[in-house]
């Protein structure tokens, strides 16, 4: 496993990082759990991300009752969650988004549901247009100043919400965002590769990049149509499957064929190649992966070793075949 910094700070987290969305958003079996993060700890993993939203807070507890029954050491994983969506079905208005109150007691409940005493990382889960930035930012900070965070950070924020974040702490003194958590694959890149480009040397963001096989589509699983076993059949996606039977995924599923062929001439899957993908670029602190199984975890660790194997051939290849880059 290689290990990089996040951002500017000083913390180094695993360059695959192990989420909670897919594993523990679908179901509550702590026994699959453990099995899961075991696989991926065991692979070198040491950063584990969930948020309030997952599961309706469900996620969070299932990932608690993991941590107790391996007892890792604690100064050796670090866990993040994320704040806005809230944990009930139906949040009241002090129940969600980044005011002040919902920030510090939602913290609160995240670290009650995973049995931890401090988040590693704490993030913005999305942009909050009726709570000041400001008043954000001071609620981090105090979280910090607690001990009952150590970093904090966005969540699919615009680079000019960053910067504002950014800003209003240096003109308060208080502390601003370390790292953020955008979408990023072969099909999603103008945000990571453009937008984001002046914040990586001018404020020293680290990046925890999420949807790296971009929701099942670069495992190749869809390429013939969807499985009756996929999540897209669950109740509550139905958005994902709407999404997945449109035009544009349907082309996108044309570049997927494609790209499993250019696998199979390196010697490696699908979605290894996706992922290694990701890793590729400088500027991704960690790959957040998914699993349901034990056996995806293994599968998806293995892309570490595909890295080298994407050689500027390769990626041109790559490229050629997708014709995402983002043009600035």
């Amino acid at each position: 496993m290689e290990y990089r910094r996040l951002g500017k700070s000083g913390l180094k987290v695993s360059a695959l990082s192990f989420g909670s969305w897919v594993t523990f958003g679908n179901q509550v079996d702590v026994d699959k759990a453990v099995g899961c993060m075991t696989a991926a700890y065991d692979a070198g993993v040491n950063f584990f991300d969930n948020a309030e939203g997952y599961a309706g807070g469900q996620s969070e507890i299932v990932m608690g009752e993991t941590l107790k029954r391996v007892g890792w050491r604690r100064d050796s994983y670090v866990v993040s969650s994320k704040v806005f969506f809230g944990s009930q079905n139906n949040p009241t208005p002090t129940q969600r988004g980044l005011s002040r109150k919902h920030v510090v007691e939602a913290c609160h409940q995240a670290l009650e549901r995973l049995q931890l005493d401090y988040l590693d990382l704490y993030f913005c889960h999305r942009p909050d247009p009726e709570t000041p930035i400001e008043e954000t930012v001071r609620a981090m900070t105090e979280l910090i100043l607690r001990g009952d965070v150590l970093y904090w950070g966005t969540s699919e924020w615009s680079a000019q919400e960053i910067m504002e974040a950014y800003s209003v702490a240096r003109e308060h003194h208080l502390i601003p965002p370390t790292m953020e958590q955008p979408q990023y694959h072969l099909f999603h890149r103008k945000r990571v590769e453009d937008e984001y480009s002046r914040l990586y040397e001018g404020i020293g963001m680290g990046t925890t990049i999420w949807s790296p096989l971009a929701s099942g589509l670069l495992s190749g699983k869809y390429n013939n149509g969807i499985p009756q076993d996929s999540r897209l059949m669950l109740p509550g996606y139905e958005w994902l499957k709407q999404m997945m039977e449109s035009e544009t995924w349907q082309k996108r599923l044309v570049a997927v064929r494609e790209l499993a062929t250019v696998a199979d001439e390196i010697g490696t899957t699908l979605p290894r190649l996706a992922i290694a993908w990701c890793l590729k670029n400088p500027h991704v602190s960690t790959v957040i992966t998914g699993a349901s199984r034990s056996e995806q975890v293994v599968e998806n660790m293995a892309a570490m070793d595909v890295v080298p194997l994407l050689t500027d051939d390769v990626m041109a290849k790559i490229e050629s075949v997708v014709s995402t880059a983002p043009i600035s």
